[in-house]
């Protein structure tokens, strides 16, 4: 028989032989991490036994046009609670592996493929596949693993009866042909809803004028019985179908033929089957390719029905196409750092699979991210920003760790604390090291200039190599994030960042409150000044037109001697445990939206909570987050550049790149003078001292 095992037989209407219903077998494909996980196995539990050890395996409906049916064993398989996720059917397996290469040639196929059809028959008889349809879609794997040269020989069975005999009244119908869309749209609607718990694999549904609803697999004989009465309503049976071809359903059709066929063949010999398939496209979910095949099982009568369990098949044909087992040599990904590099994106794989297939994770991974500050925010972004694939990451930091820092900074430990403590910066990039071997970390021990802290004769030449540094290390990075504790320390990232037109993060904490933005891209080097507020769109605000961190102050950064006015984020030592994390989490998922963003760091920002902007594969961007955990409460408020901004506007910035260090030294000595480019000195004096109300962050921003 050909790959396409035969299910049902049928007459066409020409009235020919009868033909085929031909379903599609599966596909094993076996992820390489699970033989590292079934090695430890091996070495620590098995040892030398052959016992059969249960491994789960999952099938999905949502593969791309052209696919055979693959039926997945990922790496944790072999997890006894692992459970299969909302958009993947469980299959129950069956691992049993040999000690010797002479065993698992010798053994007899025909009794291990009867052993396992056996299992499956006694839970079609007793019941139990209605309580646990999953066990329609069992499957063996019988393995031989040389531990010496990491050769893994395995071969794959799903076990299938050739009982019954089932007539397909005409061919299969794709829902375009069969359903209308309102219909189409509304047996989706009841398949993706969580109100009914039922199987994803094997489900039945009822169909009442135009409305559908998916139940249980168990429910179907109530439901046929109470449809039998009513004129307008019918009942099919289920399956989310893993097959890709246009008229041929996927192999778990045949166990459930069976199933019905044992349980409910003396009330019923007609039934309508609906091959379920769902498909994504550009965001919006598509089931238009499933199939409706009606079947008739009158060919079987009842005084046929098997006392004994029928002939079995199912072995799974070699990557030549030939009855035989496959090997996969794994010798060169065993090396446990090369394993790794494999894994860490597994989540990220899976999510650009089965829920966001436009995501670039490519993108992501290039990406080159300077985090300024290895504190507690540092530290934290730098774990998020791995969990999303971030494989550059520099940290910048002048502190060391103390003995308060490790149990609310992540990346470091007690050993880091003594002998005076490490830098920061190097013992959180050595952390990642740890973590991820792959990762390309570096820690710089730098301190930042700031304004109003005055620069000596001593201190002259450090300083200005200090500026020069950052200023190299701003022009080999993508995106900056700025995770300092204090609001001047952000003012010379944010003005080289802004010149060099680079993508710019900030984050700050509060007591119970957070501060993410992102700032917006100037157009630097021309006389074009920005729209008047009347021309800002009412909606939204360009990338180019956003304000920057400094953007909502009227006076200039300085240096603050005492934290009796420091600014909600300049009090991030005395901050709830948790708001860091928060903090965390969002810049990092808001540069994640921005790689995926057509637009990239010039995507516009909504003004409105549900403003009608252009979004990315991960939604709109907006220009800023800001968290009240006393509150439970986030608002996104966005915010224009302002004219006469000490970090952004285009005075300060023109000054930079025509004067360079000469201005920048100005500025660390006088914050005064800061003001007077930017023109904040004359917005002083246009207004009464009565008219300027200096807020912080901590105020009521109700």
């Amino acid at each position: 028989m050909s790959a396409r095992e035969g299910v049902a037989a049928g007459m066409d209407h020409s009235g020919r032989e009868p033909t085929i219903l031909q379903s599609v077998p599966f596909s094993s494909a076996v992820d390489a991490g699970f033989w590292h996980h079934f090695t430890q196995l091996k070495l620590d539990v098995l040892q030398l036994s052959e016992q059969a050890v249960p491994v789960m395996g999952s099938y999905t409906n949502t593969d791309t046009p052209g696919l055979p049916p693959r039926l997945y064993v990922e790496y944790d398989a072999l997890e006894r609670r692992k459970t299969a996720s909302r958009w993947s059917c469980h299959a129950t397996g069956t691992l049993i592996n040999t000690n010797t290469i002479e065993e698992f040639r010798n053994r007899s196929k025909q009794d291990l493929l009867k052993g396992s059809a056996t299992t499956l028959w006694e839970a079609i008889t007793s019941g139990q596949a209605l309580q646990d349809p999953s066990v329609l879609a069992s499957f063996l794997m019988f393995t031989f693993a040389d531990l010496k040269k990491y050769h893994f020989y395995y071969w794959f069975a799903f076990p299938a009866f050739t009982y019954p005999k089932a007539m397909h009244k005409k061919p299969p119908q794709s829902f375009t042909d069969a359903l209308t869309q309102k219909e189409i749209e509304s047996l989706l609607a009841s398949y993706t809803s969580q109100e009914v718990d039922f199987n994803q694999g094997f489900f039945s549904i009822t169909k009442s004028d135009e409305e559908f609803t998916v139940h249980p697999l168990r429910d179907y004989p109530k439901l046929r019985t109470a449809a039998d009465s009513k004129s307008n309503q019918e009942v099919y049976l289920g399956i989310s179908d893993p097959s890709t071809l246009p008229s041929n359903p996927g192999w778990t059709l045949r166990n459930l033929l069976t199933l019905v066929a044992i349980r409910w063949s003396k009330q019923w010999q007609s039934y309508k089957v609906v091959c379920l398939r769902v498909r994504t496209r550009n965001g919006v979910q598509d089931a238009s390719h499933s199939l409706v095949v009606e079947v008739d099982l009158s060919e079987e009568p009842e005084s046929l029905i098997p006392s004994e369990m029928p002939p079995c098949l199912g072995w799974e044909k070699n990557e030549r196409g030939k009855m035989g087992p496959r090997m996969v040599n794994l010798s060169a990904n065993m090396d446990p750092t090369r394993l790794a590099e494999s894994a860490v994106d597994l989540n990220l794989k899976l999510m650009r699979w089965r829920v966001a297939p436009q995501l670039n994770l490519g993108v992501v991974q290039q990406t080159h991210c300077l985090l300024l500050g290895a504190g507690t925010l540092g530290c934290a972004v730098a774990r998020c920003l791995m969990g999303w694939g971030v494989r550059h990451i520099t940290l910048v930091d002048s502190a060391k760790v103390s003995y308060s820092n490790p149990v609310r900074q992540n990346l470091f430990t007690f050993s880091d604390c003594q002998s005076g403590g490490r830098h920061k910066a190097v013992a959180a990039a050595e952390a990642l090291l740890q973590i991820f071997p792959k990762m390309n970390s570096k820690g710089v021990v730098l301190s930042i200039p700031m304004p109003g802290h005055t620069v000596g004769e001593s201190l002259l030449n450090q300083v200005k190599e200090d500026v020069s540094t950052l200023e190299q290390l701003i022009d080999e990075h993508d995106a900056i994030f700025l995770l300092m504790d204090s609001r001047e320390s952000r003012w010379l990232p944010t003005v080289i960042g802004a010149a060099k037109q680079k993508l710019v993060l900030t984050a700050a904490l509060g007591f119970d409150s957070f501060l993410v933005m992102r700032h917006g891209i100037r157009e630097v080097g021309t006389e074009v000044s920005l729209p008047s507020t009347t021309a800002i769109p009412r909606n939204s605000i360009p990338g180019k037109m956003l304000g920057c961190y400094f953007c909502n102050d009227v006076v200039a950064p300085g240096n603050v001697s005492s934290t009796h006015d420091r600014t909600l984020d300049q009090q991030c030592t005395v901050t709830r445990p948790g708001v860091s994390y928060l903090a965390a989490g969002h810049v990092t998922e808001l540069l994640a939206a921005i790689l995926q963003h057509p637009d990239k760091g010039l995507a516009e920002a909504s003004v409105k909570e549900q403003g009608n902007v252009k979004e990315g594969v991960l939604g709109p961007v907006p220009h800023s987050l800001r968290g009240f955990l006393g509150r439970h409460q986030l608002l996104t408020p966005a915010s224009t550049s302002f004219d006469q901004c000490s970090g952004c506007c285009r005075e300060v910035l023109k000054a930079y790149m025509e004067e360079g260090f000469e201005f920048l030294l100005k500025v660390f000595n006088s914050t005064a003078y800061l003001e007077e480019v930017s023109g904040l000195s004359r917005l002083h004096h246009c207004v009464d001292d009565s008219q300027v109300w200096e807020l912080s962050d901590e105020e009521d921003m109700e």
